[in-house]
């Protein structure tokens, strides 16, 4: 059944592929896929979460996506646009240093409000006021959710704390962020 409701032409995922999909080679390409994403003051997606959502979505690893990956990433869109715009309280299409602890902090992080102003600082668009737009939100929250799955990997006694090496940490982060 699920298999079919994929498929249902209906379906706002099958119908915005459909859209996405110009070259009507019946996979998303990261061309496409960044002429398709937006953000609220209409700038485009960056080329780096564009690629990182690719790479998370095609399970070929051919750099594309198909119908079923395109699905899986317009679920994980609407969940995370629905989160940044629970959090933009001010409607200004950015999350400040204070909303992103907020956001944070309901995903379960205990991070100090100094590192969320380094995340906006650091994320912010060049020339910008500062505060992460939504590309820019989902990739600090993937690579966090990322960076954390590692770290729990490594803290087997569950104390916040561990050990490793500096050829550990780069194996760690080259594996789950580039």
């Amino acid at each position: 059944f699920r298999f079919q409701y994929r498929l249902d032409p209906k379906n706002q995922a099958y119908q915005w592929f459909q859209t996405v999909d110009t070259d009507r080679s019946g996979f998303i390409n990261l061309k496409e896929l960044k002429q398709a994403l937006v953000n609220s003051n209409w700038s485009s997606f960056n080329d780096e979460t564009c690629l990182m959502m690719i790479n998370m979505f095609d399970k070929t690893r051919s750099g594309r996506m198909d119908l079923f990956g395109f699905s899986a990433l317009w679920d994980f869109m609407q969940r995370w646009r629905a989160m940044f715009q629970q959090y933009d309280r001010d409607r200004s299409g950015c999350i400040s240093g204070m909303e992103l602890q907020q956001a944070l902090a309901q995903m379960g992080y205990n991070l100090s409000p100094q590192f969320s102003e380094t995340l906006v600082q650091r994320f912010t668009v060049r020339g910008a006021r500062p505060g992460i737009q939504l590309d820019r939100f989902i990739h600090v929250c993937t690579q966090l959710q990322s960076m954390t799955q590692v770290f729990r990997e490594r803290d087997t006694s569950m104390t916040g704390n561990i050990r490793l090496s500096y050829e550990d940490f780069l194996s760690g982060a080259v594996t789950r962020l580039m």
